[in-house]
């Protein structure tokens, strides 16, 4: 692929995005542009990692290195919209669309994997979605979605975090807990493991098959059913809702300073 293409189509679609340039030569990726103040960074894999920390300016990069037999069939596109960008690994024979929120592509037979490294300013918002690799958000500013598969996922920020895995454990730092509605923390085969701030409250829902809930903060347990493990109950002075589900793992809450 030429590197012409990739700069028209994130240079000039969306103006508000200002300068960005893309690369993607052989095994080697590289975008960075400006973002404007809480849009989003979607980084969306199917085989390797995603590693994500804070930037140090105003300027978000967004590197890949692509290993394996099978490597140089795989492109990265970048996809921009009003929100912010959409980065991701498509694999041959992949008919999943880029732009679309959420979800991942499948990687059929192709034997490559993709490490993506990001660095992000304090003042844009991440989703991070991967099949079959670790999720790492490490000292971000803003509300983070990250999601796997088979991989753990681990992620700290000044804001609050959403995080899902099937096969792998979660690990969460969170410095705000100011999310509306629900917020969900769920594994299938894993622990999860939440660092909250100091002055947390939330409506808590417990599900786990196999695991058990410890939490620093005091947890008013108002229902309990022991088939299944079902509890629910409030820390503080409730209101938001926080749901936990595991099937083989426990939950821990800690109390801490959150976030990073």
């Amino acid at each position: 692929m030429s590197t012409r293409k990739p700069w028209l189509i994130v240079s000039t679609a969306v103006a508000l995005l200002g300068t960005a340039w893309a690369q993607d030569q052989g095994r080697q990726f590289h975008w960075s542009g400006k973002m404007s103040a809480d849009q989003v960074l979607t980084i969306k894999n199917v085989n390797g990692d995603i590693d994500a920390e804070a930037a140090d300016g105003s300027e978000v990069t967004v590197d890949a290195q692509k290993n394996g037999p099978d490597a140089d069939q795989v492109r990265i596109e970048v996809v921009p919209s009003a929100e912010g960008v959409t980065i991701c690994a498509i694999f041959p024979g992949d008919s999943g669309s880029c732009g679309s929120r959420g979800g991942q592509h499948h990687v059929g037979q192709n034997d490559a994997k993709v490490h993506f490294t990001a660095k992000v300013p304090k003042d844009v918002r991440l989703d991070a979605y991967n099949v079959n690799g670790n999720v790492s958000a490490e000292g971000m500013g803003r509300a983070i979605r990250a999601n796997s598969v088979n991989g753990n996922v681990r992620v700290s920020t000044a804001a609050w975090a959403q995080a899902e895995t099937v096969n792998g454990h979660i690990k969460a730092s969170m410095g705000d807990a100011a999310w509306s509605g629900t917020l969900n923390i769920q594994s299938v085969n894993g622990s999860i493991e939440l660092d909250m701030p100091s002055d947390f409250s939330a409506e808590v829902r417990f599900t786990s098959v196999n695991g058990s809930i410890h939490s620093d903060f005091p947890l008013d347990i108002t229902n309990s059913w022991p088939v299944g493990h079902h509890a629910s109950g409030k820390i503080g002075s409730g209101g938001r809702e926080l749901a936990l589900k595991t099937v083989n793992g426990s939950v821990e809450i800690r109390k801490g300073s959150g976030g990073i």
